[in-house]
C-alpha cells in the first residue's frame, strides 16, 4: 500500500473537507483518506490502480490546489 501526503489549500469548512473526503474515496484502489483542515494537508492510502497524479486531479477537480 502506498501513501501520499498533499498539501492543499483553501479547505475552508466542513463542507468542503466532506466534500473533497467523498471524492477521493470514489477513486478505485483509495483505502483511506484523512483530511486535515488545520494543517492544510490530506494524507491518502491507497493501491493501484489509484496513482499520486489521480487523486491530485480529483483535488483540483474539487476547487483546491494539491501539491
Amino acid at each position: 500500500m502506498k501513501k501520499h501526503k498533499f498539501s492543499v489549500d483553501n479547505i475552508s469548512n466542513n463542507t468542503a473537507k466532506n466534500q473533497l473526503k467523498n471524492a477521493i474515496h470514489k477513486i478505485d484502489g483509495v483505502n483511506g483518506v484523512l483530511v486535515n483542515r488545520q494543517h492544510g494537508t490530506v494524507t491518502v492510502e491507497y493501491n493501484t490502480p489509484a496513482t499520486s497524479d489521480v487523486i491530485e486531479n480529483c483535488i483540483e477537480h474539487c476547487g483546491h490546489n494539491a501539491k
